[in-house]
């Protein structure tokens, strides 16, 4: 039954989508819930593209409109959750104080200037990019890929290597519950899917390339705002990971918009 918590897990802690409730949590659900969370992020993604479609049937000239709805609705179905995460990140990091000051400041309610723009910034990355996939044609597969992509971020910072900045929350939960081996099968996963996805939509064996990019820039996010937050902060919390969730998906969305 642990896989099937770890399912209720993520999509319960990932989403607003109605999941029911795990009847075991504890650091082994944790763990396999964070390497199923691009299954989440497929279906958050999926719905944006629904809407993404709807929006270009009813009005094929509101591009702009039909970005901005696909990201608002990645953004709704995720509760706000990685928005306040990167708020609160950046915050901290903007503060540049001592650690335990920086862990204070990611724990207070209210958002400060760091914060609101990096929430602004990254939203107008990934509406603009977004835009200019709904222009070449490509996006409602953009936004799949970039909310699947940026979702295979938590696996990564969730290695065995990274540890918990602090002994509560989310972040204690999953911290260092990973294996390589399970991050790397769940990136094979992701990557080969978003390459058939491509190739079945016609797309053509240059937005292909660009596919695959996006996906590996979106772990090397990953990686890198983990390394970041272990020099920081000493390791991971939650607002880390819903951090690398929102700076990986803009990530993801301007290299498909520069590449198809």
């Amino acid at each position: 039954m642990s896989w099937t918590d770890a399912a209720r897990l993520s999509l319960g802690t990932l989403s607003v989508l109605p999941a029911g409730m795990p009847s075991r949590v504890d650091r082994t659900v944790g763990g396999r819930a964070m390497a199923l969370a691009p299954m989440v992020g497929a279906l958050v993604g999926g719905i944006a593209a629904a809407v993404v479609v709807l929006a270009q049937l009813v009005n094929p000239d509101a591009d702009l409109l039909a970005a901005v709805l696909g990201v608002l609705v990645v953004a709704g179905l995720s509760g706000g959750l990685h928005l306040d995460g990167l708020a609160d990140f950046a915050d901290a990091l903007g503060s540049r104080r001592d650690r335990e000051t920086m862990l204070r400041i990611m724990k207070q309610s209210d958002i400060g200037p760091f914060g609101v723009v990096a929430i602004v910034a990254v939203l107008l990355l990934d509406i603009a990019a977004l835009t200019a996939c709904v222009q070449a044609g490509f996006g409602w597969q953009a936004i799949l890929i970039g909310a699947t992509a940026s979702r295979l971020t938590l696996p990564w910072a969730c290695l065995k290597s990274i540890p918990a900045a602090r002994p509560d929350g989310l972040g204690n939960m999953v911290a260092a519950t990973v294996r390589p081996i399970t991050a790397a099968l769940a990136t094979a996963v992701v990557l080969t899917a978003c390459l058939a996805l491509s190739w079945l939509t016609d797309s053509g064996a240059g937005r292909s390339a660009g596919v695959g990019a996006a996906v590996l820039l979106a772990v090397a996010t990953s990686l890198l705002t983990s390394r970041r937050a272990r020099r920081a902060l000493g390791g991971t919390t939650g607002d880390v990971l819903g951090a690398t969730v929102e700076l990986a998906l803009p990530v993801a969305l301007v290299t498909l918009a520069l590449t198809v």
